[in-house]
């Protein structure tokens, strides 16, 4: 099993998180199955990007981002070069630092706060 850390954010995970995730294993499953209730508004079909999370370490140890992928990540609120949308990178041996936006495109789009 490999070490997800996931630093505090205000609405999904106050107290921050360490969490265990299978190698292959998508991020945004394991956070799932931690009930840390990440949003994924396409069910997780890369089809939107409700599950962005920025790697804070453990970046380079992911496989590289496919051509979709990176062109959904170009609309995320909060983009930073080490973002990825957490239903297409998958867990390796290597532990992983995450940090989950405050917002998304949709509670942009909502005008939430």
């Amino acid at each position: 099993m490999t070490q997800i850390v996931v630093l505090p954010h205000g609405e999904l995970c106050p107290d921050g998180a360490v969490i265990e995730a299978a190698p292959g294993q998508s991020v945004c499953d394991a956070l799932l199955e931690n009930d840390i209730e990440i949003e994924h508004a396409c069910e997780k079909s890369c089809a939107c990007t409700t599950c962005h999370v920025v790697v804070r370490e453990g970046f380079s140890s992911l496989e590289p981002a496919e051509d979709l992928e990176e062109d959904l990540l170009d609309k995320a609120w909060g983009l930073e070069p080490c973002s990825r949308l957490s239903c297409q990178a998958k867990v390796g041996e290597t532990p992983l630092v995450i940090e989950i936006p405050r917002y998304t495109v949709n509670m942009v789009g909502e005008g939430k706060r």
